[in-house]
């Protein structure tokens, strides 16, 4: 079909989509539409982010719902509460004029009496992030009985937060005549159990290859030392002037670190990450979906349900661990035909995942070089040109102050004129840049011939004593075969009536392993940190899952703390502040 109205959906649905834009469907729209509207068969669909996955089983299971029927007849399980409410705003867009259907989000973090209530009135469609969905179906609040599909979105991003024995359960549970959807941008092993185990005979569809980035996203790479991190992710949103983005980080921690910086040096930006309550979240997405904020930082699981077509750039501060991550980070940009690159900051030690990434994806990176002083400036100018020149003049609002303005700058010429124009717009901007330091200098590794090989090994130049800094805070080891230690943040705190031994004990009593080494340890008022050995970084944050102290849930991540040089305030896009150093 080559368009919505040839694949035979209701007036009423063609209408609502059409106020939406929806003329042309994608790959996975025509592919999945077509599949759904004529078969009973379960069905694997594999789509990048940003495809239009939710159209795709949202529109065929609209257009089929019983409204005559007060049951749940669809439930869509998704891994975020900013996805599930986003489905849940696409589902009721898609049924505007079919007001009869009822369709209801269920998340954690919100009021689940509230919830209960809604399910008591009768719903027709179920979005939901898996715990909260089986909590519901535990109090037998949520009637699975007579479901007829069954859709797992975002599937492998629900795996890698760990959702597997929810999922589990929950098809388990689910003992209807029901098709199952599953929709995944990746197809790990995981993924391919799931449909083994708990669908029969399914379809698959695809639009794009597996585990492939996207076609318009360009793949950039920049090589720096750990500790000029931050430096160079600010010279990156200097030289794109006006750059619209997400600012990938590890933890939450490091997520509102960064954010704090940015906001300090006079960025547009700000965090989300999941120690936001549910207002401050909304606040900070709004911001950023009417263009106030350039640059949102944010942490994997926070970012899952944004739903941005225009983002210019993503930016990995940290490289993930897995490739699927990479590429489901990447998809945020270059969405709805629009060209988008994406940016990993990397020192040395994580160079080698470039190449995993390339090798898994089929995509290509091209190494960059930071930008210097002058490149920053002459980007900088010639976008404020731009801006000048591109301005709309309201003539009524300013031409009683012309006869003045004209006189006092009579005696300027034209090019005078100019120049005093950009010294009065940019001198500090130009001064602060003058004599910037090359953030490139000495990453290129020198080659170090091994005793036990003919090849070479890259290697760091350092003077005295070789040391290797970890970027997520861990301590140095040097020649003498000290021991490596990480350093962990913890959500206890003094506050919380904990001494130091006390937070000795409850570490130590909580990892159960004697082999375990722990290192300093810094209480503070509302959280605290502390060193393990680093061969037990994973057992450390395996040993904290779920735990909680005082009937308060307990956050342990890796920490990461770094130096940063200041940055004169600059007005950015949607910034109300005048320049100002």
């Amino acid at each position: 079909m080559k368009e919505f109205r040839e694949a035979g959906l209701r007036q009423e649905i063609l209408d609502a989509i059409a106020e939406m834009g929806f003329v042309k469907p994608t790959p996975i729209q025509e592919k999945t539409i077509s599949h759904l509207l004529s078969s009973k068969q379960d069905l694997v669909a594999l789509a990048q982010t940003g495809t239009g996955k939710t159209a795709a089983f949202g529109l065929p299971i609209v257009e089929q719902v019983d409204p005559s029927l007060n049951k749940t007849q669809a439930l869509i399980l998704c891994p975020t509460r900013e996805l599930c409410m986003q489905i849940t705003k696409d589902f009721n867009s898609f049924s505007k004029y079919l007001p009869r259907i009822k369709t209801v989000a269920i998340y954690g973090g919100s009021s689940i009496e509230k919830q209960i209530s809604t399910l008591a009135k009768g719903v027709h469609i179920v979005v939901g992030t898996p715990g909260r969905v089986l909590d519901l179906i535990y109090k037998k609040k949520l009637k699975i009985e007579k479901i007829t599909w069954l859709v797992l979105d975002e599937a492998d991003e629900m795996l890698n937060m760990g959702f597997k024995e929810d999922l589990d359960e929950i098809l388990s549970s689910v003992i209807s005549d029901k098709q199952t959807l599953l929709f995944s941008a990746t197809m790990p092993g995981e993924i391919a159990k799931i449909a083994e185990t708990y669908m029969t005979d399914p379809d698959e569809i695809s639009a794009g290859q597996k585990n492939v980035g996207a076609e318009n996203v360009e793949h950039h790479y920049y090589l720096v030392h750990a500790r000029d991190r931050y430096n160079a992710l600010k010279r990156l949103a200097d030289v794109y002037p006006d750059i619209y983005g997400i600012v990938f980080c590890r933890t939450r921690e490091e997520t509102q670190q960064v954010a704090d910086k940015l906001i300090s040096d006079g960025y547009n930006a700000d965090a989300l990450h999941g120690n936001l309550s549910q207002s401050q979240r909304d606040q900070v997405m709004n911001r950023f979906r009417t263009g106030h904020l350039q640059l949102l930082v944010a942490t994997d699981v926070a970012a899952r349900g944004i739903d941005v077509n225009n983002l210019s750039h993503i930016i990995n501060y940290n490289l993930p661990d897995d490739p699927d991550i990479y590429l489901h980070r990447s998809g945020r940009t270059g969405r709805a035909g629009k060209s988008g690159i994406s940016i990993s900051i990397v020192h040395m030690k994580e160079k080698s995942r470039i190449r995993m990434i390339e090798n898994r994806s089929k995509i290509r990176f091209a190494q960059k070089k930071v930008p210097d002083g002058i490149t920053i400036c002459e980007k900088q100018l010639f976008c404020l040109v731009d801006r000048v020149v591109n301005i709309d003049v309201n003539k009524d609002q300013i031409e009683r102050f012309l006869p003045y303005i004209y006189d006092k700058l009579s005696d300027l010429s034209r090019d005078e004129l100019i120049q005093h124009f950009i010294s009065v717009e940019f001198n500090r901007f130009l001064e602060y840049y003058k004599d910037a330091s090359d953030l490139n200098k000495g990453i290129e590794a020198q080659k170090v011939k091994t005793k036990s090989s003919d090849k070479y090994k890259d290697r760091e130049k350092f003077s005295g004593r070789e040391s290797f800094t970890r970027e997520d805070g861990r301590k140095k080891q040097d020649k003498r075969g000290k021991k490596d230690f990480s350093r962990f943040f913890i959500s206890v705190g003094s506050k919380d009536n904990i001494d130091k031994p006390g937070l000795i004990k409850l570490i130590a009593s909580q990892i159960r392993n004697r082999a375990v080494e722990i290192g300093r340890v810094d209480l503070m008022k509302n959280f605290s940190f502390f060193e393990i050995d680093s061969s037990y970084e994973k057992e450390t944050l395996k040993a904290f899952e779920l735990y909680e102290f005082m009937g308060k849930p307990v956050t342990v991540e890796l920490s990461s703390t770094e130096p940063h040089e200041p940055r004169p305030r600059v007005k950015k896009k949607g910034s109300k502040n005048k320049y100002q150093s």
